[in-house]
């Protein structure tokens, strides 16, 4: 439970001032009483109450909450003894620490969304934004469960992700450390059988840029490391700021290959949380400002709050994607043609299916042309080196001949 500092007065007049544990203000305020005492102020303990100071929680531990919190209230748990009865079950120290707090807020009188709000490394924005529409619409049992699912099936496809990629990291890590022990240890044992070639200037110059750049590795090769790692946390925290992340957003659309893959995942999300919604019931605009941000990218949220202004005017959710460059077309025509026979809800959940099915399909031809690509790459380094080096051998055994 959270530390409350407090300010109190006794039956006498008497000034009193300490903490004490409680799970709300009122609690604490009672205790208080209980001890006869008249409480001037009670004000909880802001360093441990901070949203920053605790942990990300890994995904699949919040969906199996958001699972259980769902099942409780399903049965008719109320919702402050079901949060209490998770936090004392719940293993993860992390999670616990923001149920205690989410449970002293509401408590306190707020409600669940607003209570989860200062704690985004635990219930994310997408999250917060459908439990306020659960609550909203006296349907929060079903939005949990939602949320549960929806936090399920993103961690197996991350972990499809990462398994499908590990190998082709793994090539582009070897292929490094290969390409800089041959260039800056192995190319220094060829040059002194270069000597000759190099003093009558007749060194092929392919030979010449592998040596300089061998040189050049030697002699900075205990900066180049530092300036790399300060290059990489210099982009981590590019990437964080609010213009950073729109850049990076609209860089990663634009990758080859790569780029429509992500869209692809991305526009799944997208349908899927907004025919999630629709089906329970929202009004359209205020499940495409819910929906937008579950895409994850924050150019295709500015589209599609965009589109979502349009439709203020009167329009149907079609006619502004269509204008939208980044929604495919056959997307939008299913949309229009789910608009006309009132059918979106379950329309768009099927565009979630099939965009995802189109990405895995996707994402396995890629991650298939990647490793053998990057064999190439790797194999085309290293031959261009080993030529630097013969070359010059070569060379040297004609004039012998």
């Amino acid at each position: 439970m959270p530390d409350f500092a407090y300010e109190a007065l006794g039956k006498t007049g008497s000034r009193d001032i300490g903490t004490l544990t409680a799970s709300s203000e009122r609690e604490a305020a009672l205790m208080l009483d209980a001890r006869g005492l008249f409480p001037v102020s009670i004000t909880r303990n802001k360093d441990r109450a901070a949203g920053g100071s605790v942990r990300r929680v890994k995904g699949r531990v919040i969906s199996a909450f958001y699972a259980q919190l769902a099942d409780l209230l399903q049965s008719g748990v109320p919702l402050l003894r079901a949060l209490d009865i998770l936090e004392k079950q719940n293993s993860n120290q992390a999670l616990v620490f923001a149920l205690r707090e989410v449970r002293a807020k509401v408590a306190d009188g707020a409600n669940l969304a607003d209570a989860m709000k200062p704690y985004p490394k635990v219930f994310n924005e997408l999250s917060v934004s459908m439990v306020r529409a659960g609550q909203e619409g006296g349907f929060l049992e079903d939005v949990l469960r939602r949320i549960a699912d929806f936090t399920e099936h993103q961690e197996d496809l991350k972990a499809k992700v990462v398994g499908s990629m590990a190998y082709p990291v793994l090539l582009a890590i070897m292929g490094f450390i290969i390409l800089n022990v041959l260039v800056i240890f192995f190319v220094p044992k060829f040059e002194p059988i270069f000597e000759r070639l190099k003093t009558k200037g007749e060194l092929p110059s392919l030979t010449i840029f592998i040596i300089g750049l061998s040189h050049f590795g030697q002699n900075n090769f205990w900066w180049i490391i530092p300036l790399g790692i300060s290059a990489i946390i210099a982009f981590v925290v590019w990437k964080r700021g609010e213009n950073g992340r729109v850049v990076f957003d609209r860089i990663k659309l634009r990758v080859p290959v790569g780029g429509k893959l992500i869209l692809s995942l991305a526009l799944g999300r997208f349908t899927r949380i907004l025919g999630t919604l629709l089906a329970n019931g929202i009004p359209i605009l205020r499940s495409l400002e819910i929906a937008k941000d579950s895409t994850g990218n924050r150019v295709l949220a500015q589209a599609i709050h965009e589109a979502a202004e349009n439709i203020t005017a009167g329009q149907k959710l079609a006619a502004p994607l269509r204008r939208c460059k980044y929604f495919p077309t056959d997307v939008v025509e299913m949309i229009a043609v789910a608009e006309e026979s009132n059918s979106l809800e379950k329309v768009l959940v099927d565009i979630a299916n099939a965009l995802e099915k189109r990405s895995a399909r996707q994402l396995e031809l890629f991650v298939k042309l990647l490793e053998p690509v990057m064999l190439l790459f790797m194999a085309a380094i290293v031959l261009v080196v080993v030529m630097g080096l013969l070359l010059p051998v070569f060379k040297m055994g004609s004039a012998v001949g």
